[in-house]
């Protein structure tokens, strides 16, 4: 008789879906953040009528509730308008997971068109990218009379300048001629519009909202807005509160509380436990931290995952605060690495780029520090997380180049 894998299972969840960060929930359940909804309507609200609403940047820590809140904003904004006769499509592109400005706008056109109304058909490939804006545009005018692109993790796109300048210039430079186009860019680096161009800048006119990390309190009325997610009964008293309690030290992150609580679950179900335990907890918090890391790391070519390991190598095996790590020491690692997988290893110029793209993604931190008389200067490194935990999450990525 064939073996049933499933039959003997059990689960904690009754809705698992609510336990993630994106799930999308009813407007009760959006805790600590009416200011920052009625500061994105009255940007967004020329939309409503037809006309072109504010380009928006939206900056807040990580799980402050950004994307939660642009995504909730703008289906109330759609409704609104198309009570009003007015269509508002909506694209959404996850950054982080974009690979060029070419992968950006075929996920955008393809958010935005209607073959039937526009007659266009979007490829995967075979176009240049200026051919892809142009179908994209065609498809907006013909489909739409507002489109919305809400560009999440807009900082870890490799052409964030492009490809902000080429839409926020969509209606300035005629690509548009029957619709109009709102851009809302989401970060978590308040800062990351230095590196603009000063013509990108201009043109997009954003206005800005900044999301300010949740209070403890806050983080437990989440978590408790979302205990239907587990089945009556099975969460211990206390747990909302103490997983709000690790998440507020953390800078008030959301995302880690629904991680943990997420977690948690998950570990009571591998150890077919009919309830989600206190003692769970701590393991969930050490997950939830090396799939932090796991995340940032996994967008990062190869050669960035070499360098990020030789500096965590560096700093789990010294107590960095009497022996701080230097680039030298960790370039000649990274060297070493190279060898042992017989790949050619980037020159020292090259490896700082990535260091620098390391301390933007705040992965380390970078000072320069005297090195005594007649020395000059060094650059000393700092991992911003546990080495540990950072190998660990080094050691899950697959290459990406």
């Amino acid at each position: 008789m064939p073996k049933d894998f499933f039959g003997g299972i059990s689960s904690v969840f009754k809705n698992k879906d609510m336990v993630q960060i994106d799930y999308v929930v009813d407007e009760d359940r959006i805790i600590g953040r009416d200011e920052e909804l009625e500061s994105l309507a009255q940007s967004l609200y020329p939309a409503t009528n037809g006309s072109k609403p504010s380009n928006c940047l939206v900056y807040g820590k990580p799980g402050t509730g950004k994307s939660l809140s642009v995504k909730f904003i703008t289906q109330k904004l759609k409704e609104k308008a198309g009570e009003n006769g007015y269509s508002v499509g909506i694209a959404y592109v996850d950054c982080s997971q974009s690979s060029s400005e070419t992968d950006a706008v075929i996920r955008i056109a393809k958010q935005l068109n209607d073959p039937d109304l526009s007659d266009v058909r979007i490829p995967d490939t075979g176009l240049s990218t200026g051919q892809f804006y142009q179908r994209a545009w065609k498809a907006m005018d013909a489909t739409h009379d507002i489109s919305l692109i809400i560009l999440d993790e807009i900082d870890k796109h490799h052409a964030y300048d492009d490809l902000l300048m080429t839409l926020s210039r969509a209606g300035e430079a005629n690509k548009l001629t029957d619709s109009s186009l709102g851009v809302i860019g989401i970060s978590n680096k308040p800062r990351f519009t230095d590196k603009l161009n000063e013509r990108t800048v201009s043109s997009l006119g954003e206005r800005r909202h900044v999301f300010p990390p949740y209070t403890a309190n806050e983080l437990k009325e989440i978590l408790e807005a979302r205990k239907d997610a587990f089945y009556d009964g099975v969460l211990e008293e206390g747990i909302t509160a103490r997983v709000a309690a690790l998440s507020a030290r953390e800078y008030g992150d959301a995302r880690k509380a629904m991680d943990i609580f997420r977690y948690a679950g998950e570990i009571a179900n591998e150890n077919q436990s009919e309830t989600v335990k206190d003692e769970f907890i701590d393991e969930a918090f050490e997950r939830a931290e090396r799939d932090e890391i796991l995340e940032i790391i996994s967008t990062l070519p190869h050669h960035s995952t070499l360098v990020i390991q030789s500096v965590a190598a560096l700093a789990a095996d010294r107590d960095t605060e009497k022996n701080p790590i230097t680039t030298t020491e960790a370039y000649n690692l990274y060297q070493r690495k190279c060898s042992i997988e017989e790949a050619s290893p980037l020159s020292e110029r090259r490896v700082r780029d990535l260091l620098e793209e390391a301390e933007f993604l705040e992965i380390i931190t970078r000072n320069t520090k005297a090195a005594g008389k007649a020395k000059g200067s060094r650059t000393i490194i700092t991992l911003v997380d546990d080495p540990e935990k950072t190998l660990e999450a080094c050691k899950l990525v697959e290459p990406n180049d």
